[in-house]
């Protein structure tokens, strides 16, 4: 079972950038972004810029049974269950109906990315007055008067991480091995594994991986900002620019990410279009020396060597590396460390992709697989917007505010979180 092979035959992308990955490909190789401002009375500049979804738009019908549960969906959700359905069109499988493919063979997967917990939006209003509309020095006894008059109790059902697994499943009839994931990156990683697993190890024949997030309300971005992950976009939009020297942090975004996974074999026979073939992951926890919580001196080492033996790849076989790219400070700095002990004397080229539409959590894994897979397929390693130039002990390394050509059709993408843990995949394109 181990030797089926997994391949890619559907993708779908919701994000500020656009949707679909034709809008997407378009608007990457034309070096835009998603990423605005939005003014917001009492917000600090940094909380004025992200990238936000303007349209959301179901390329299938809802059932009528479904729509009450559909109002349970968050905005994060309800764009992961849109990516969904964009992807299972794009696989021209023959959604809704897929009675080539018994419910019980069919994977559900999904890593729900919110910062927050899922239904915060209703604590906006207290929140705001309790910090006298400033977004700092918290009054946290007036914040609890308020939550007990203002807060619609509505926030307990859609505070439930599960709800689109609830909504997707349903509407798909999948019935095979499922499960939500909910944390920060690297989950949506490490959802497409648990996908691509059911599908090799022969417990599905199709499997569904969805990410989504949404970082861009008050509370998440308050959060964020608190950390010190956030940029301080003193160059507006373009302040978003991971492994340059001058970075100072991320601008968050919200959107949704899918793929379509199936078995080889079985995507041929209908006559499904092949767009990649996954070839293996890498999972590791890395841990910073000494009491503090802090960044590991290199994140990702032992993630991207387990994936390169795992999938039979080296370093020179790969057109590029797509790095989580998160553009913090010491983040950066580790993963670079990290991709520098790997990649040695090789030249291949990196590519952060998260400028383009804010950095959206689990739904960015996910995204950065897409795009990278459409790269791969048309020989270009896409800009990194807003490079201009890293540390000078990173100089070896391949970077680009520009797109490059590039050879091959195999490429590497990297996600990490916070707490040192990171996934990796290396996917063949077609």
């Amino acid at each position: 079972m181990d030797k089926r092979e997994v391949v890619i035959t559907g993708m779908g992308l919701v994000t500020s950038l656009g949707t679909g990955v034709r809008e997407h490909l378009e608007n990457i190789k034309a070096g835009k972004s998603g990423i605005g401002r939005h003014p917001q009375e009492g917000c600090p500049i940094d909380m004025q810029y992200f990238g936000k979804v303007t349209d959301i738009v179901l390329p299938f019908e809802i059932p009528h049974k479904l729509t009450s549960q559909m109002k349970f969906l968050n905005r994060g959700s309800t764009l992961g269950f849109a990516a969904a359905l964009d992807a299972l069109k794009h696989s021209g499988i023959g959604f809704p109906d897929m009675n080539e493919i018994p419910a019980g063979r069919r994977s559900l997967y999904i890593a729900t990315g919110d910062f927050t917990k899922i239904g915060y939006d209703f604590f906006y209003a207290a929140t705001k007055e309790a910090t006298n509309g400033q977004w700092k020095d918290i009054d946290y006894v007036k914040l609890n008067t308020l939550t007990l008059n203002k807060v619609n109790p509505l926030f307990l059902l859609e505070s439930i991480s599960n709800n689109l697994f609830s909504a997707l499943s349903a509407f798909m009839d999948s019935k095979g091995p499922n499960t939500t994931l909910s944390s920060l990156s690297p989950c949506g990683g490490q959802a497409l594994e648990l996908a691509a697993r059911s599908i090799r190890h022969g417990r599905a024949d199709m499997a569904v991986s969805v990410g989504c997030g949404n970082w861009i309300t008050e509370i998440p971005m308050y959060e964020l900002q608190g950390l010190g992950l956030l940029s301080g976009c003193t160059r507006g939009a373009n302040s978003f620019r991971p492994f340059d020297k001058r970075r100072d942090g991320f601008i968050p975004g919200e959107g949704g990410a899918a793929i379509v996974l199936e078995e080889r074999l079985s995507a041929l026979k209908r006559g499904a279009t092949i767009y990649g073939t996954i070839l293996g992951f890498g999972n590791a926890i890395e841990h910073a020396e000494g009491p503090a919580v802090s960044v590991p001196e290199r994140v990702t080492g032992l993630c991207i060597n387990e994936v390169l033996r795992n999938s039979g790849v080296s370093v020179a076989d790969l057109a590029f590396i797509s790095p989580h790219g998160s553009g913090t400070k010491k983040g950066d700095r580790s993963e670079l460390n990290s991709i520098a002990a790997v990649v040695g004397d090789n030249t291949t080229a990196l590519c952060a992709l998260k400028p383009y539409t804010g950095h959206m959590g689990a739904a960015s894994d996910i995204a950065e697989i897409i795009i990278s897979v459409l790269s791969v397929r048309d020989s270009i390693v896409p800009a990194t917007l807003n490079f201009n130039e890293t540390e000078k002990e990173y100089a070896s390394i391949k970077l680009s505010g520009a797109p490059l050509p590039c050879r091959g059709d195999k490429f590497l993408s990297i996600s990490y979180g916070i707490g040192g843990q990171s996934s990796a995949v290396v996917i063949r394109g077609c």
